[in-house]
Protein backbone atom coordinates (compact mmCIF):
# COMPACT_ATOMS: atom_id res chain seq x y z
CA UNK A 1 0.00 0.00 0.00
CA UNK A 2 1.18 3.94 -0.81
CA UNK A 3 0.14 6.82 1.27
CA UNK A 4 -0.57 9.26 -0.76
CA UNK A 5 -2.11 13.15 -0.21
CA UNK A 6 -5.28 14.62 -1.81
CA UNK A 7 -4.36 17.80 -3.23
CA UNK A 8 -6.94 20.36 -5.44
CA UNK A 9 -6.04 23.09 -7.93
CA UNK A 10 -9.80 25.00 -8.10
CA UNK A 11 -12.22 25.39 -5.28
CA UNK A 12 -14.61 23.07 -7.18
CA UNK A 13 -12.29 20.95 -8.78
CA UNK A 14 -10.71 17.49 -8.94
CA UNK A 15 -9.17 15.84 -6.03
CA UNK A 16 -5.54 14.40 -7.02
CA UNK A 17 -3.03 12.12 -5.18
CA UNK A 18 0.06 12.72 -5.15
CA UNK A 19 3.35 11.35 -3.20
CA UNK A 20 3.96 13.40 -0.04
CA UNK A 21 7.43 12.63 -0.63
CA UNK A 22 8.35 12.43 3.75
CA UNK A 23 6.57 15.93 3.87
CA UNK A 24 4.58 16.96 7.32
CA UNK A 25 1.69 18.17 5.80
CA UNK A 26 -1.59 18.94 7.16
CA UNK A 27 -4.94 20.06 5.64
CA UNK A 28 -5.41 22.82 4.33
CA UNK A 29 -1.57 23.35 3.03
CA UNK A 30 -0.46 25.08 0.18
CA UNK A 31 1.82 23.12 -1.66
CA UNK A 32 3.58 23.36 -4.81
CA UNK A 33 3.50 19.64 -7.03
CA UNK A 34 5.02 18.51 -10.20
CA UNK A 35 2.47 17.53 -12.84
CA UNK A 36 2.65 16.74 -16.61
CA UNK A 37 2.42 20.18 -17.52
CA UNK A 38 5.18 21.56 -14.39
CA UNK A 39 4.56 22.66 -11.60
CA UNK A 40 1.49 23.61 -10.06
CA UNK A 41 0.14 25.69 -7.03
CA UNK A 42 -2.24 23.58 -4.98
CA UNK A 43 -4.22 22.82 -1.22
CA UNK A 44 -3.56 19.40 0.76
CA UNK A 45 -7.48 18.57 0.52
CA UNK A 46 -6.87 14.70 1.75
CA UNK A 47 -4.65 13.09 4.38
CA UNK A 48 -3.01 10.31 4.76
CA UNK A 49 -4.95 7.54 2.56
CA UNK A 50 -3.36 4.56 1.64
CA UNK A 51 -3.63 3.29 -2.21
CA UNK A 52 -2.90 -0.07 -3.73
CA UNK A 53 0.13 0.84 -5.91
CA UNK A 54 -0.76 -2.32 -8.15
CA UNK A 55 -4.45 -0.11 -9.34
CA UNK A 56 -2.22 3.43 -10.00
CA UNK A 57 -2.56 3.67 -13.72
CA UNK A 58 0.45 5.23 -13.79
CA UNK A 59 3.61 6.69 -11.35
CA UNK A 60 2.82 9.18 -8.78
CA UNK A 61 3.97 12.91 -9.12
CA UNK A 62 5.73 14.47 -5.82
CA UNK A 63 4.36 17.10 -3.97
CA UNK A 64 7.76 19.42 -4.57
CA UNK A 65 7.38 21.70 -1.33
CA UNK A 66 5.52 23.58 1.02
CA UNK A 67 4.61 26.43 -0.10
CA UNK A 68 6.71 29.88 0.89
CA UNK A 69 5.68 33.33 1.82
CA UNK A 70 7.23 33.85 -1.79
CA UNK A 71 5.25 31.39 -3.13
CA UNK A 72 1.78 32.31 -2.30
CA UNK A 73 2.91 36.08 -3.22
CA UNK A 74 4.03 34.36 -7.17
CA UNK A 75 0.62 32.82 -7.10
CA UNK A 76 -1.66 35.98 -5.96
CA UNK A 77 0.45 37.66 -8.72
CA UNK A 78 -0.30 35.14 -11.37
CA UNK A 79 -3.78 35.37 -10.61
CA UNK A 80 -3.39 39.48 -11.15
CA UNK A 81 -1.65 38.30 -14.90
CA UNK A 82 -4.33 35.93 -15.31
CA UNK A 83 -7.11 38.66 -15.24
CA UNK A 84 -4.90 40.96 -17.43
CA UNK A 85 -4.53 37.76 -19.94
CA UNK A 86 -8.07 37.41 -19.64
CA UNK A 87 -9.06 41.02 -20.82
CA UNK A 88 -6.61 40.80 -23.64
CA UNK A 89 -8.24 37.46 -24.74
CA UNK A 90 -11.75 38.73 -25.18
CA UNK A 91 -10.38 41.79 -27.15
CA UNK A 92 -8.04 39.68 -29.67
CA UNK A 93 -11.04 37.25 -30.39
CA UNK A 94 -13.15 40.21 -31.47
CA UNK A 95 -10.44 41.49 -33.22
CA UNK A 96 -10.08 38.14 -35.45
CA UNK A 97 -13.97 37.78 -35.24
CA UNK A 98 -13.98 34.15 -33.29
CA UNK A 99 -17.36 32.71 -32.11
CA UNK A 100 -15.90 31.91 -28.50
CA UNK A 101 -16.57 31.95 -24.98
CA UNK A 102 -13.76 31.97 -22.60
CA UNK A 103 -14.42 30.67 -19.36
CA UNK A 104 -11.19 30.25 -17.68
CA UNK A 105 -7.64 31.76 -17.89
CA UNK A 106 -4.79 29.98 -16.02
CA UNK A 107 -1.09 29.95 -15.71
CA UNK A 108 1.33 27.63 -14.49
CA UNK A 109 3.10 28.47 -11.49
CA UNK A 110 6.13 28.60 -12.87
CA UNK A 111 4.78 30.65 -15.51
CA UNK A 112 5.98 28.32 -18.59
CA UNK A 113 2.62 28.47 -19.95
CA UNK A 114 -0.54 30.25 -20.34
CA UNK A 115 -3.76 28.36 -20.81
CA UNK A 116 -7.22 29.61 -22.19
CA UNK A 117 -10.24 27.43 -21.72
CA UNK A 118 -13.10 28.40 -23.46
CA UNK A 119 -16.38 26.69 -25.13
CA UNK A 120 -17.26 27.37 -28.39
CA UNK A 121 -20.49 25.83 -30.54
CA UNK A 122 -18.21 24.13 -33.10
CA UNK A 123 -14.54 23.40 -34.02
CA UNK A 124 -12.68 27.04 -34.43
CA UNK A 125 -9.43 27.76 -36.35
CA UNK A 126 -7.39 29.81 -33.71
CA UNK A 127 -3.71 29.42 -35.08
CA UNK A 128 -3.32 32.85 -35.89
CA UNK A 129 -4.81 34.13 -32.38
CA UNK A 130 -2.04 32.22 -30.81
CA UNK A 131 0.62 33.35 -32.78
CA UNK A 132 -0.74 36.56 -31.65
CA UNK A 133 -1.08 36.01 -28.05
CA UNK A 134 2.74 34.33 -27.71
CA UNK A 135 4.20 37.67 -29.09
CA UNK A 136 2.27 39.63 -26.35
CA UNK A 137 3.23 37.27 -23.44
CA UNK A 138 5.92 35.85 -23.94
CA UNK A 139 5.38 32.37 -23.19
CA UNK A 140 3.44 28.84 -24.43
CA UNK A 141 -0.08 29.66 -25.30
CA UNK A 142 -2.36 26.72 -25.19
CA UNK A 143 -6.17 27.09 -26.44
CA UNK A 144 -8.49 24.60 -25.02
CA UNK A 145 -12.08 24.06 -26.25
CA UNK A 146 -14.27 22.50 -23.07
CA UNK A 147 -17.58 21.09 -22.66
CA UNK A 148 -20.63 23.54 -21.27
CA UNK A 149 -20.71 20.85 -18.78
CA UNK A 150 -16.51 21.71 -17.31
CA UNK A 151 -17.87 25.51 -17.72
CA UNK A 152 -20.89 24.81 -15.45
CA UNK A 153 -18.21 22.60 -13.04
CA UNK A 154 -15.91 25.57 -12.78
CA UNK A 155 -18.51 27.83 -12.29
CA UNK A 156 -20.38 26.16 -9.33
CA UNK A 157 -24.25 25.67 -8.15
CA UNK A 158 -26.96 23.98 -6.63
CA UNK A 159 -29.01 21.44 -8.86
CA UNK A 160 -33.02 21.01 -8.43
CA UNK A 161 -32.41 18.66 -5.79
CA UNK A 162 -31.40 21.46 -3.92
CA UNK A 163 -27.48 19.65 -2.98
CA UNK A 164 -24.53 20.75 -4.43
CA UNK A 165 -23.63 20.07 -8.20
CA UNK A 166 -22.36 16.47 -8.45
CA UNK A 167 -19.97 17.91 -10.85
CA UNK A 168 -18.63 20.52 -8.06
CA UNK A 169 -18.76 17.51 -5.34
CA UNK A 170 -17.97 14.06 -6.39
CA UNK A 171 -18.05 12.91 -9.58
CA UNK A 172 -14.74 12.70 -11.70
CA UNK A 173 -15.61 12.04 -14.88
CA UNK A 174 -19.02 12.93 -17.00
CA UNK A 175 -20.25 9.73 -18.73
CA UNK A 176 -22.54 9.45 -21.81
CA UNK A 177 -26.24 10.13 -20.69
CA UNK A 178 -29.13 9.87 -23.18
CA UNK A 179 -32.67 10.56 -23.48
CA UNK A 180 -33.32 6.09 -23.50
CA UNK A 181 -32.26 6.48 -20.00
CA UNK A 182 -34.72 8.55 -18.85
CA UNK A 183 -37.42 6.85 -21.01
CA UNK A 184 -36.82 3.31 -19.44
CA UNK A 185 -36.70 5.51 -15.74
CA UNK A 186 -40.23 6.32 -16.42
CA UNK A 187 -39.05 10.11 -15.96
CA UNK A 188 -40.90 12.54 -18.15
CA UNK A 189 -39.58 13.90 -21.14
CA UNK A 190 -39.79 17.32 -20.51
CA UNK A 191 -36.48 19.18 -21.13
CA UNK A 192 -36.37 21.73 -17.96
CA UNK A 193 -36.84 18.21 -15.80
CA UNK A 194 -34.11 16.40 -16.65
CA UNK A 195 -31.53 19.31 -17.66
CA UNK A 196 -29.53 20.33 -15.44
CA UNK A 197 -27.61 23.70 -15.37
CA UNK A 198 -25.48 23.19 -17.84
CA UNK A 199 -28.40 22.50 -20.30
CA UNK A 200 -27.54 19.21 -21.00
CA UNK A 201 -29.12 16.04 -19.86
CA UNK A 202 -28.55 15.50 -15.50
CA UNK A 203 -25.64 13.33 -14.78
CA UNK A 204 -27.79 11.69 -12.03
CA UNK A 205 -29.42 9.80 -14.48
CA UNK A 206 -26.59 7.17 -15.18
CA UNK A 207 -26.60 6.41 -11.41
CA UNK A 208 -29.60 3.88 -11.37
CA UNK A 209 -29.59 3.05 -14.87
CA UNK A 210 -27.75 -0.62 -14.25
CA UNK A 211 -30.47 -1.05 -11.75
CA UNK A 212 -33.24 -0.39 -14.23
CA UNK A 213 -31.55 -2.47 -17.00
CA UNK A 214 -31.30 -5.48 -14.91
CA UNK A 215 -34.66 -5.35 -13.52
CA UNK A 216 -36.32 -4.28 -16.67
CA UNK A 217 -34.95 -8.19 -17.63
CA UNK A 218 -37.43 -9.38 -15.87
CA UNK A 219 -40.34 -6.98 -15.96
CA UNK A 220 -43.02 -6.55 -18.57
CA UNK A 221 -42.95 -2.99 -19.89
CA UNK A 222 -46.37 -0.96 -20.79
CA UNK A 223 -48.70 -2.62 -23.31
CA UNK A 224 -47.65 -6.14 -22.23
CA UNK A 225 -50.64 -8.59 -21.47
CA UNK A 226 -50.35 -10.54 -18.58
CA UNK A 227 -52.12 -13.23 -16.23
CA UNK A 228 -53.55 -12.31 -12.37
CA UNK A 229 -55.54 -13.65 -10.46
CA UNK A 230 -58.20 -11.70 -11.28
CA UNK A 231 -57.99 -12.74 -15.01
CA UNK A 232 -56.17 -11.22 -18.19
CA UNK A 233 -55.39 -7.77 -18.37
CA UNK A 234 -52.65 -4.86 -19.81
CA UNK A 235 -49.62 -3.43 -18.26
CA UNK A 236 -50.87 0.22 -17.11
CA UNK A 237 -47.84 1.46 -15.01
CA UNK A 238 -44.39 -0.28 -13.81
CA UNK A 239 -42.62 0.51 -10.79
CA UNK A 240 -39.24 -0.80 -11.70
CA UNK A 241 -37.39 -0.13 -8.26
CA UNK A 242 -40.14 -1.72 -6.56
CA UNK A 243 -41.60 -3.91 -8.77
CA UNK A 244 -45.24 -3.22 -8.26
CA UNK A 245 -46.81 -3.57 -11.52
CA UNK A 246 -50.06 -1.86 -12.05
CA UNK A 247 -52.37 -3.67 -14.44
CA UNK A 248 -55.53 -2.47 -16.57
CA UNK A 249 -58.69 -4.79 -16.30
CA UNK A 250 -62.63 -5.58 -16.79
CA UNK A 251 -64.85 -6.21 -13.96
CA UNK A 252 -68.18 -8.70 -14.71
CA UNK A 253 -69.57 -5.81 -16.96
CA UNK A 254 -67.36 -5.06 -19.07
CA UNK A 255 -65.86 -1.90 -16.74
CA UNK A 256 -62.08 -0.97 -16.72
CA UNK A 257 -60.17 -0.21 -13.57
CA UNK A 258 -56.68 -0.57 -12.28
CA UNK A 259 -54.74 -2.91 -9.54
CA UNK A 260 -51.47 -2.80 -8.22
CA UNK A 261 -49.74 -5.84 -8.43
CA UNK A 262 -45.73 -7.84 -7.24
CA UNK A 263 -43.92 -8.78 -10.05
CA UNK A 264 -43.88 -11.80 -8.35
CA UNK A 265 -47.79 -12.35 -8.48
CA UNK A 266 -48.19 -12.11 -12.18
CA UNK A 267 -47.33 -13.56 -15.51
CA UNK A 268 -46.57 -12.57 -18.84
CA UNK A 269 -48.63 -13.70 -21.45
CA UNK A 270 -47.07 -11.29 -24.37
CA UNK A 271 -44.71 -8.38 -23.66
CA UNK A 272 -44.27 -4.87 -25.55
CA UNK A 273 -41.30 -3.69 -25.95
CA UNK A 274 -42.35 -1.14 -28.47
CA UNK A 275 -40.55 1.45 -26.50
CA UNK A 276 -41.25 4.28 -28.46
CA UNK A 277 -45.30 4.70 -27.20
CA UNK A 278 -43.87 7.83 -24.75
CA UNK A 279 -42.10 9.45 -27.10
CA UNK A 280 -45.37 9.47 -29.43
CA UNK A 281 -47.26 11.17 -26.81
CA UNK A 282 -45.06 14.03 -26.66
CA UNK A 283 -44.76 17.43 -28.64
CA UNK A 284 -42.83 17.00 -32.00
CA UNK A 285 -40.84 20.19 -30.65
CA UNK A 286 -39.89 18.82 -27.32
CA UNK A 287 -38.19 15.69 -28.86
CA UNK A 288 -36.39 17.26 -31.13
CA UNK A 289 -35.41 19.97 -28.53
CA UNK A 290 -34.41 16.60 -26.54
CA UNK A 291 -32.34 15.20 -29.29
CA UNK A 292 -30.71 18.16 -30.09
CA UNK A 293 -29.63 18.74 -26.75
CA UNK A 294 -28.56 14.90 -26.86
CA UNK A 295 -26.15 15.55 -29.58
CA UNK A 296 -24.49 18.45 -28.76
CA UNK A 297 -23.68 16.36 -25.43
CA UNK A 298 -22.03 13.94 -27.65
CA UNK A 299 -20.52 15.89 -29.67
CA UNK A 300 -19.19 17.68 -26.63
CA UNK A 301 -17.47 14.87 -24.69
CA UNK A 302 -14.45 15.11 -27.62
CA UNK A 303 -13.53 18.24 -26.13
CA UNK A 304 -10.79 18.29 -23.86
CA UNK A 305 -12.01 18.09 -19.65
CA UNK A 306 -10.23 21.00 -17.50
CA UNK A 307 -8.71 18.29 -15.60
CA UNK A 308 -6.52 16.94 -18.32
CA UNK A 309 -3.36 18.65 -17.54
CA UNK A 310 -2.50 16.98 -13.89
Amino acid sequence: MKKVVGVNFRENGRTYFFNPNDLELKIGDQVIVETKMGQEFGTVKILNREIDETKLKEPLKDIIKIATRNDIKHQEENIEEENKASDIFKKKVKEYNLNMNLVETRYLFDNSKLIFYFTADNRVDFRELVKDLASIFRTRIELRQISIRDQVKLLGGNGICGLKLCCCSFLKDFDGVSIKMAKEQNLSLNTSKITGNCGRLMCCLKYEQNVYEEKMKKLPHIGAIVKTESGEGTVDGVEVLKEIITVKLKDEEGNNYKKKYNAQEITIIKDNKNTDDNQEKLEEQEIKELEKIEAMDKKEQKNASIDDDI
